[in-house]
């Protein structure tokens, strides 16, 4: 998003969002327990952001690297953790007030005028190709090699199997693949609609063929057993 979809950079405000990023570091460093601070800087650190050029939903990705955590060897950390904290308050929220927005805001298609030809077209197959076959064996293939590799460990009571079934349900692709299309193509708003039908059919295969994979693969292992 900060390097494909990003309009004129403005260089002094990047300099400034680098500024807000180096006092949100200090003060993670300083292990500041108080969210009030992040929450003013991060203020400044969306408007630099947005003033810069850049999507200013990136500024959200950058204050949340800074937000304290505790070490997991310390066995209060779930208590201590500002991170932990912030996520549980925050999440009721997310879940049932602004995915609902934003669902209802950028999901809704027209289908007049939809046809086989037309899914055919080369946006929505991209996108449906993208989800169903590239996000499978892009998080397969870089998963296995991990396990080979010994930098990763084959989740408990799972198999290569049941791994590439969740490989396919990575492909269930909502808010991102929407707000990505929506970028890529807002100087081009006739693609939009193409945009929202690969998203929702890359998104449906992904979901029925990596469940049939699990549900499949389950059953094989229970009957073996």
């Amino acid at each position: 998003i900060a390097f494909f979809y990003s309009g004129k950079i403005q260089f002094l405000y990047l300099l400034l969002m680098l500024v807000a990023m180096i006092v949100l570091i200090l003060m993670n460093r300083f292990n500041v327990r108080n969210f009030i601070p992040y929450l003013i800087v991060g203020a400044f650190l969306w408007e630099f952001t947005h003033a810069s050029g850049i999507h200013a939903t990136i500024s959200g990705v950058l204050l949340a690297l800074t937000i304290p955590h505790k070490d997991k060897e310390n066995e209060h950390y779930h208590k201590k953790s500002m991170l932990i904290k912030l996520e549980h308050i925050i999440s009721p929220y997310v879940a049932f007030g602004i995915m609902p927005i934003f669902a209802f805001a950028n999901a809704g298609v027209s289908l007049d005028g939809i046809n086989l030809a037309s899914l055919l077209d080369p946006v929505p197959l991209g996108i449906l190709c993208g989800l169903f076959f590239g996000k499978q064996f892009g998080v397969f293939l870089f998963s296995y090699l991990s396990i080979k590799f010994k930098l990763a460990e084959m989740p408990n009571n799972s198999d290569w199997i049941t791994l590439y079934g969740v490989g396919v349900l990575t492909g269930i692709g909502f808010t991102m693949s929407l707000f990505v299309g929506n970028l890529a193509f807002s100087e081009s708003t006739q693609y939009l609609d193409g945009v929202k039908i690969g998203v929702l059919l890359g998104s449906l295969a992904s979901t029925l063929f990596g469940y049939i994979i699990i549900l499949l693969n389950k059953k094989t292992i229970n009957e073996k057993n």
